[in-house]
């Protein structure tokens, strides 16, 4: 509780204000609409804010309890809103058109049904722009389309619940916070009353005043949190509770405007890390000039095919949108509604994987990362010294300890994937400084990964805190570790790719220590690698069925299913030329790879579900991680192959916007993907999986440090004649790339270069 916050049993002051507990004092209720058939939804994010309505902008009070959980306006891992129902006359609107395609606005057309005998159907047109900016904005523009006046009533009604996201994906909680009325004491009685739900508050700058509706509940931790709403423009003539009401009256081809924004506040402060603007269009003003300058900061790419490009401006526009404040540091949350904050493993894949795009995401989540690295012993958290985080949270679950994720460190392959990272980051930039800065960071990463190792020779997991996660690596659901009989593994588990991950690691660290002049961990690490190799080639190999394992069991016994995890390591030169030729073919047989992208599990494995999160779903960063494992080894048909597949997928998902995953079902004729239920989009490394084709089909090998660019027999798939890259950066060399093909060959030229960087072509 902060120092300004009092508390009675019966009243808190805040600031100025009082409130009293929700159940002494009860508003009238006004009734939702039950839709006819579920909605589909629009999600709409900026910053920390993200914001998922059905397809008319409404959160009816009925659609959560009719299988939408995910709906509401959240921030801070907390939902400030969990209605905002649009009705005219009592009745939801009908839909004409809507989208999001903006990412941090939706549009709603819509119109009326029929109204008794006083109002035809269609005769009144509602337009609803909304927009996140530090806030939630929305003006409404309603439009008498008859030939006479008419007159109808329309309402919104808002409510808030204040729950935690994890409450909202299914987590149980044995006591929650109350829920507060905003109140005044009356000095005749001494006593509390509503003001009718209604405070007046100044309008800025003139001396006019606004009506506001203010939403208000405590924690069990003492935080208060607040949802203001401030009605703009034409004002409610009436409120029922917690529902705005106008009697609206418009002569023909008249047209009235409302609106209205909710700012979220945590013990009187904005929960949101981005000011807030005042009104819509200065918000959507800001948005497009921040949006501007993210795009004159990236590498531009576009073909000659405009259903390439639209995928690819999606992808650029969604690295935009899900990029996150954290304290001074900004970083790719993982995606929406479910992974909207830091995570350790997907941030720096999709780092990794966007380094071309622009290689100062990877820059702020290295520092962000190596600021939380872990510090001490702490099996709650599952913290260890060296460690790097799995995920943060910042809501009221995490912060009265039900949940561990303060931040959360139960993850075995981050802290491999952070000094793989901090190499690339290099090679790309020649950033010195970043290098010696974070130098501390990348000892202490290899001291965990080293101890973690001690006890089997292998990088590997086991849960210690009681809400942590069973599986630790990137399939992290409960059912995904099985054998070739379908039957779950137990742990300690050493995952194959994490093995990998290791052995890349010490790779590319003994290059910068050789270069650092500490020639004694140059060679350590290297011999280290060597031996790892060794062994590993010897204990993953199953050799009846001619594949690596997924993993080794707490026992050191291989989990001999046919999984994609060992296309992790094609890339990363951890397997014998032979072995890695095999796990090639393997993975692209007919009951792993569907026609879309290579299933996460056979469907030959008695554990095969189609539609199971990581036992027979496809992952777009899955295979694009295979994809550029298959390039490696020189099978550039086969990745051309996969490319081809997951632009197809993405191609025909709504906004052209890959989902984190979709179900394994083959690609059969005309059918189309089969969407998973409750993927996140979008999401990170789903997006950041467009940009690693795409370097995966021109075969990008920077070389910042030695100031060179090497261009390995670049390939173009038949579906694209022409890619150029602009604005792209190697070290302090901006420059930008031309590529045609002409019937199998792939010609590149330099068409423009600002900088000493010498590009070798190799065909």
């Amino acid at each position: 509780m902060t120092p300004d916050t009092l508390m009675t049993p019966e009243k808190i002051f805040l600031d100025g204000k009082t409130f009293i507990p929700a159940e002494q004092l009860p508003i009238p209720e006004w009734p939702c609409v039950v839709s006819e058939r579920p909605q589909p939804t629009l999600t709409v994010k900026d910053d920390d804010l993200f914001f998922v309505t059905d397809s008319i902008g409404n959160i009816s009070g009925c659609s959560l309890n009719d299988g939408n959980p995910s709906m509401g306006l959240f921030c801070c891992d907390t939902r400030f809103l969990n209605r905002l129902e649009l009705q005219i006359e009592g009745r939801s609107p009908v839909l004409l058109s809507s989208t999001a395609q903006k990412g941090f606005s939706l549009s709603v057309l819509c119109t009326n049904p029929k109204i008794d005998e006083r109002l035809k159907p269609d005769t009144v047109g509602i337009r609803r722009e909304i927009v996140l900016n530090g806030a939630l904005f929305e003006e409404i523009e309603i439009s008498n389309y008859s030939t006479t006046t008419v007159s109808f009533e329309l309402s919104i009604s808002f409510n808030a619940d204040f729950v935690d996201l994890f409450e909202v994906r299914g987590y149980d909680r044995e006591k929650r916070g109350r829920l507060l009325r905003l109140a005044e004491l009356t000095a005749e009685e001494e006593t509390f009353s509503l003001i009718d739900g209604v405070a007046s508050v100044p309008k800025e700058p003139s001396a006019s005043r606004e009506q506001s509706l203010t939403l208000a509940y405590q924690g069990l931790d003492g935080s208060v949190m607040e949802s203001r709403i401030l009605f703009q423009h034409r004002q409610p003539d009436s409120f029922k509770g917690y529902t705005a009401v106008w009697q609206l009256e418009l002569a023909s081809h008249e047209t009235q405007k409302l609106g209205y924004r909710v700012n979220m506040l945590r013990n009187n402060q904005s929960s949101s890390t981005v000011s807030a603007a005042f009104t819509l269009g200065q918000a959507k003003a800001a948005e497009l000039m921040e949006e501007q300058n993210w795009v004159q900061q990236i590498t531009r790419i576009s073909s000659d095919k405009n259903t390439f490009n639209r995928v690819i401006e999606r992808a650029e526009q969604d690295m935009y949108l899900l990029r996150q404040s954290f304290g001074k540091h900004k970083t790719v949350s993982a995606g929406v509604p479910w992974f909207s904050t830091l995570f350790g493993r997907d941030s720096l894949v999709t780092a990794s994987q966007t380094l071309m795009l622009n290689s100062q995401i990877a820059k702020e989540t290295l520092i962000l990362l190596a600021t939380y690295q872990g510090k001490f012993e702490d099996e709650w958290r599952e913290e260890e010294p060296g460690k790097i985080l799995h995920e943060l949270r910042l809501g009221e679950m995490a912060r009265c300890q039900e949940i561990p994720h303060t931040p959360y460190y139960g993850t075995v392959d981050a802290t491999p994937l952070w000094l793989m990272l901090y190499a690339e980051h290099y090679a790309w930039t020649h950033d010195q400084e970043l290098l010696e800065q974070l130098w501390p960071n990348a000892l202490a990463a290899m001291e965990w990964i080293d101890r973690n190792s001690k006890q089997t020779s292998y990088l590997s997991y086991f849960r210690k805190s009681k809400r942590g996660l069973v599986n630790q690596g990137w399939k992290d659901s409960g059912d995904c570790i099985v054998d070739h009989k379908g039957e779950l593994a137990n742990g300690p588990i050493a995952l194959c790719e994490v093995q990998a991950y290791v052995y890349a690691a010490k790779m590319r660290l003994a290059e910068i220590a050789r270069m650092k002049k500490r020639l004694d961990l140059a060679d350590r690490w290297q011999e280290e690698a060597k031996n790892l190799k060794i062994r590993f080639n010897r204990d993953f190999w199953v050799e009846d069925q001619d594949f690596c394992a997924l993993a080794l069991d707490g026992d050191g016994k291989p989990v001999d299913s046919i999984t994609s995890n060992p296309g992790h390591c094609l890339n990363l030169g951890l397997f014998t030329p032979e072995k890695a030729y095999s796990v090639a073919e393997r993975l692209r047989a007919p009951d792993m790879f569907n026609g879309w992208g290579i299933r996460t599990l056979s469907s030959l494995s008695p554990a095969y579900n189609p539609m199971g999160y990581h036992t027979g779903s496809v992952w777009p960063h899955d295979n694009a991680l295979i994809a550029m494992g298959l390039r490696s080894l020189g099978l550039i048909d086969q990745a051309l192959e996969i490319f081809q597949g997951l632009f197809d997928m993405t191609d025909q998902q709504p906004y052209q916007r890959p989902p984190e995953l979709f179900c394994g079902y083959e690609r059969n004729g005309d059918n189309s993907p089969v969407q998973y239920p409750v993927a996140c989009t979008p999401q990170a490394w789903a997006t950041g999986s467009i940009f690693q084709l795409l370097q995966m089909i021109v075969n990008l090998v920077p070389d910042a440090q030695n100031n060179c660019l090497r261009i390995i027999d670049p390939a173009l798939p038949e579906s694209i004649n022409r890619l150029s890259f602009h604005n792209l950066r190697v070290g302090p060399t901006i420059l930008d790339l031309e590529f045609e093909r002409s019937g199998s060959t792939t010609a590149c030229r330099v068409a423009k270069k600002r900088g000493n960087l010498r590009v070798v072509i190799e065909a």
